[in-house]
């Protein structure tokens, strides 16, 4: 049967199958070449410390879209471009989960990051819980490499744990910087907050190179400030990617997370610091992580 089109034309948001911004469907690797972003989910959350529900996060964000039509079109007032005017741009659909075997689902990431790095296109990645990062963040890394690969980190929580087991959502950033796909040097945290983590693993951090904007100091100093010296701190660095915890905002701003955490940035504040990066630094990768629909 030859391709058929996912959807009508003139179909707006609420009607229809749902993919990403109404864009077209490719679900195999081999069909990516000449496509600019391509949007895969990681509908996992068995890694989680609180509350679990991120395993239908892709599914909500494709749905919560208001103003996708077919053929997608959103021009942007505030960048003044329309994406999918000069991007092409797909829904590769999901990663399926591996119930009860983390490792194996995170394998299956990681392989699909690798491929769609592989036909030149940079992957977008809906989580999904935050443990997602160490197979996302790798698989770009190893793809970049020898070039080093540095991370813009949108947090409450600094992800960078010493905790059994090794493999949860608390801990990605320190398994990438121990396995020797990111240098700690190359990583800039930003909205860190709270009761979480310890000490201890601050003072790990602090040696291994990391910078981090706290909230307070973004209280005190400003968004824009302190983005000014995350993106300095990694102007030298030949790649970047891009990870988003929902949580970094406060949950006034977004509610439907797994770990709140007062006190965050708005989404005016978020919407603002990830456009300039995405002007400024061009990521390599992306991922937005830990919505919790439920």
């Amino acid at each position: 049967m030859p391709d058929q089109p996912m959807h009508r034309n003139d179909e707006p948001a609420f009607a229809g199958i749902t993919t990403f911004g109404k864009l077209p469907l490719v679900l195999d690797a081999a069909d990516l070449g000449g496509v600019d972003v391509a949007i895969l989910g990681a509908p996992t959350d068995e890694l989680v410390s609180y509350r679990p529900g991120t395993r239908f996060g892709p599914r909500a964000i494709r749905a919560g879209d208001p103003i996708g039509w077919s053929p997608p079109s959103m021009p942007n007032m505030d960048v003044g471009v329309d994406p999918f005017a000069v991007l092409t741009v797909v829904d590769h659909g999901d990663v399926p989960p591996v119930f009860g075997y983390p490792l194996q689902t995170h394998q299956r990431l990681r392989e699909a990051v690798a491929a769609v790095c592989s036909a030149g296109a940079m992957p977008l990645v809906l989580g999904g819980d935050h443990s997602i990062a160490h197979p996302d963040a790798g698989a770009v890394a190893a793809h970049v490499a020898p070039e080093p690969l540095g991370l813009l980190h949108f947090d409450a929580h600094a992800d960078d744990a010493y905790e059994e087991p090794r493999l949860s959502h608390g801990t990605p950033m320190r398994l990438l910087v121990e396995e020797g796909s990111l240098r700690g040097e190359h990583i800039a945290q930003i909205g860190l907050r709270g009761y979480w983590p310890p000490p201890s693993d601050f003072e790990w951090a602090r040696q291994q190179g990391f910078r981090w904007h706290l909230m307070d100091e973004i209280q005190e100093r400003g968004i824009g400030p302190a983005m000014d010296d995350a993106l300095a701190a990694l102007a030298g660095v030949p790649h970047v990617f891009l990870s988003v915890d929902i949580d970094v905002c406060d949950p006034a701003h977004a509610p439907g997370t797994g770990t709140p955490e007062p006190g965050g940035l708005t989404s005016r504040e978020l919407l603002r610091a990830v456009r300039r990066i995405g002007i400024e630094m061009a990521p390599a990768g992306m991922e937005v992580v830990e919505e919790s629909p439920p």
